[in-house]
Formats: C-alpha cells, structure tokens, sequence
C-alpha cells in the first residue's frame, strides 16, 4: 500500500499552507515548508472533509447507479459504454479506484487524530467520525482490509488485514469517542471556518456521529437474527443510542467556484466545466428504461407498474427537448440494449441532481436519515412511528431535488400501491428500501446496491446482457493491492465476488 500513503502525504501537504476555502480547493498547489510535524490540525480539517469526495460522489454514484438500474450510457452516441457493469465482469480491476482513492482520502484524517496535542480533540472527533463514515463503505464492499495498521504513511507500508466485523466494531468505539468528546467540546480548542459541512456547530456532528452509528448498526440487522452474539451487542447499542438524529441535509461546500479546480466534483464530472461546456459523462449518463418507467407508474421491462406518477422523475432526468422525437418525456433505455432498438433521443440527468458548479456536496441527506429510522423501528429496535419516519423520508426526497410542495400529494396517491405506499405494501421493508433506493439515486446510490446486498431489496432486473444470474456481494481486491502489499491481501478469485459475502450478508 505504499503508493496509498504517499499519495495521501502529497494531498496532505498540498492543502497545508493556507485555512482559506480557496486553498482547499488548490489541492495541486505545491508546498515550500509545511511539514506533517508541524501543521496543526485546524489547518489540516477543511482539506481532509474535501479529500475524498470526488471519488465518492462520482466513482461510487456512478457504481449504485448503474448496479441498481437507475443509469444507463448513451448508446446512440458511445459505443461500449458500462459493458462491464452490464455483463457483471467483476475482476481485480473493476472500481479499483474505490479502493485507493478512498484510503488516499482518509490519509489526513489519521495525521489529525494522531496529532499529540490534546488541546485539538475537537477536530480529532470530527476526523473520527469522517473516517468512520468511509471505512464503512469499504468494508460494506470489500469484506477484511487494513485498519489498525493503516493510514500509517511511511511507518507501515504493507499493513495486515483485519477482520471485517472486528472493524465495524471498532467503528461505533470511535464514533463513540467522538461523541463523549464533543459532549465536551468546551474544554477544548473551537472549531471554526475549517468545519466546511457545519461551521463549527458541534452539535450537528453529534447528530451526523447517531446516524452513522444507526447505518452501521442497522447493516448488521439481518445477521443479527441469526446470530446470538451480534443480536446481543445491537441490542446493548441502541440501548444507548442517542435518538438524536439529523433531519436536515448534512452538506459541506470548501467554496465551490465556476474555475478550473474549484467546482463541485459531482457537477464537474457530470455537469459541464468551468468554461460552461458540458462534460462527456453530462452526454453519456442517461436513465435507464427501468427506473424511468418504474418512476412513471408504467410497466417495467419485469412488469411492475404502480400506476402511481412520480414527480421527482423530471428532477431527476431532464424530458427530451421540444422538436425531437418523444419530446416532453423521461426516456431512458434497456440497460444492455444495442443501438438499433434504442429510443432515438434519451434523457440526461435532470437539474434536481445538476445544480450548478457551486453546489453543495452532501454528506448525509435526511431522506436518509429518516428510512434508517423508519427501518429500525419497523424491526422493533426502538420505538416510533415508522409510517411517519418513512413519510418524512419520502417528503425529504421531495426537498432535495426542489419540488417540496409536491410530497403531500405524491404520499396520498401511493398511500395503498404496493413497493411505494405504507398501507399498501405488505412488506414494510421492501418499501423502505424501495423509497430510499429512489431517494438516494444520485445522492449516495452506492448505499442502495449495498442495501440490495443485505435484504434484496427492491427486487430490479439485471441488464439484460449480465453473464451472471445475480448482482455480485461484493468488489474484488484491486490489482495495486496485489503488487504493493501481496504478503497481507488474501488471495481471490474472480467467482469470489458472487461467492463470498461480507460478514452481515446472511440472505
């Protein structure tokens, strides 16, 4: 992993010399003395919030959404486009950016938590959290990996692999500690303008630190039915979970600029750069047919139709242009369709996701929120009003991408339609994850692929040129950890990747 911990103390010290929301975007700018030793975490915390949200907010975006059908490519205009995703080609070289670049991007956060100075525990707290937040992802995707051992730099260069549950527990002591530490946030040196997501307002990371410790208590909810040990551990937590959750949009913004370097990563991957020219992907991402039918109310290429109209499906993908064929209209295509059956003219993403090269990146949304409390409740972990809590994430979803006075309307209609209404769908959870799968399209759709892993649901088609019978459990180690740290990964084959799971896949 030595290419990891150098790159990480490139990305450390490029963002060192300056606390200004400019500078953390100036992440090529080159150092001329800053050292790790000597850079206090105050000055660190803004580059480290922003280090790994292009890999997040692109890379993984784009894995959810194209794993659960809600993307498709533009295959009237690019040929080949998301073949290996389509055919479930997983090997060591599928996403392996998943991988590195999100070890790179938690580089700084364990400078800051190693800092010696006590007088910084403020800071440390929020790097817990954070690195908390993306070592869930990877282990929800790649099974063991480095923990104890990793983030080290120099010091450890091929660290040892840790359990994959061993860590998800090492994570709530963490969020743990971050917590009892923001509780006493007085004794310590204020957080300020470095906090991009909260401005300083501890209490918002208190929220944030809950419900991330919900997600990663509520992702072992399957095991724990099976397992006595694991229900025994969940039930002690929630016990004393603090009920304390976030209810708006947890977002960060360094400053986000229309310049070269300084837009939102999202935005500039998927929108248009700086100069106002749309992107290659702003051409190529299109809905796929499934989701822009299911969203319609009309039958599927597996025929479900809800008969419910979804309104967020314009926000979501932009209708086709007045002049062309099916103008006014969503339309997507069959993932894995060649060109001669595709519809002539296909929707891009819609301006409830494309805002603008200022707009905020999010870190947690509340729709979010709300289904993984409307889901806990439904499994008796706490009490609550689940319907409610599952309301108030549709209603969420509706805030987000722009239409909030469109919700009132949308849950009365969908109130008795199986999969999307509460009366209506004999399996609660299924309709949770149903919302949130649609909730979560283009905000963190990653986290609804692994949700599919964990209870199968929503039941959507494969592409239809998949050259496998189902969605793979997990991402193979990548070829760089192979070559830079072969003494410590485990050996794969490619079938591991529908034949192994992660540790709280029991289904």
């Amino acid at each position: 992993m030595k290419k990891y911990f150098n790159k990480c103390m490139m990305l450390l010290l490029a963002g060192v010399l300056f606390n200004s929301c400019e500078s953390t975007l100036d992440i090529n700018e080159s150092p001329t003395a800053a050292t790790v030793d000597v850079v206090n975490p105050n000055l660190l915390l803004a580059g480290a919030i922003q280090a790994p949200r292009t890999q997040f907010e692109v890379t993984s975006n784009r894995l959810g959404s194209v794993m659960m059908n809600q993307w498709a490519g533009d295959i009237n205009n690019v040929t080949g486009g998301f073949q290996d995703e389509f055919r479930l080609n997983i090997t060591s070289n599928f996403y392996g950016s998943m991988w590195t670049n999100l070890y790179l991007g938690m580089g700084t956060y364990q400078t800051i938590i190693d800092n010696p100075s006590d007088a910084f525990n403020n800071h440390k707290a929020i790097s817990r959290i954070l690195k908390s937040y993306y070592f869930q992802y990877l282990v929800d995707l790649y099974g063991d990996l480095p923990y104890s051992q990793a983030l080290q730099f120099g010091n450890t260069l091929t660290p040892t692999y840790d359990d994959a549950k061993t860590v998800y527990r090492a994570l709530i002591t963490d969020i743990d500690l971050a917590i009892e530490t923001l509780n006493n946030s007085s004794n310590y040196i204020a957080v300020g303008s470095e906090d991009t997501v909260f401005s300083g307002d501890l209490a918002g990371w208190i929220r944030l630190a809950n419900t991330l410790k919900l997600r990663i208590l509520l992702r072992q909810s399957e095991l724990a039915g099976t397992d006595a040990e694991t229900a025994s551990y969940i039930t002690a937590q929630i016990a004393a979970l603090d009920m304390n959750f976030i209810t708006t949009n947890a977002t960060l913004n360094p400053g986000y600029e229309v310049a070269v370097g300084k837009q939102n990563p999202f935005w500039n991957n998927l929108g248009q750069d700086a100069a106002g020219v749309d992107t290659f992907n702003n051409d190529f991402f299109v809905p796929s047919d499934y989701m822009a039918e299911f969203l319609k109310g009309t039958a599927t290429e597996n025929g479900i139709a809800t008969g419910v109209a979804d309104p967020r499906l314009t926000r979501l993908f932009e209708p086709i242009p007045a002049g062309l064929v099916g103008a006014g209209e969503v339309v997507g295509v069959i993932q894995g369709a060649e060109n001669s059956v595709a519809p002539p003219e296909l929707s891009e993403l819609g301006p409830g996701l494309l805002k603008g090269g200022t707009q905020d990146s999010y870190l947690f949304t509340a729709a979010e929120s709300y289904f993984l409390q409307a889901e806990a409740v439904q499994r008796g972990w706490f009490s609550g009003n689940a319907q409610a809590l599952f309301e108030s994430g549709i209603t969420a979803s509706f805030d987000i991408l722009g239409i909030p006075g469109s919700a009132a309307g949308y849950i009365t209609a969908s109130q008795n339609t199986n999969l999307i209404g509460w009366n209506g769908s004999a399996n609660k959870i299924e309709a949770i994850m149903t919302q949130k799968w649609i909730a979560l399209c283009g905000y963190n759709s990653i986290d609804s692929w692994i949700d599919y892993t964990k209870t199968g649901f929503p039941d959507v088609p494969l592409s239809i040129i998949a050259e496998q019978p189902n969605r793979p459990n997990r991402l193979l180690y990548p070829t760089v950890e192979y070559s830079t740290n072969s003494a410590n990964v485990p050996n794969q084959a490619t079938s591991d990747a529908f034949s192994t799971k992660i540790f709280w896949d029991v289904n």
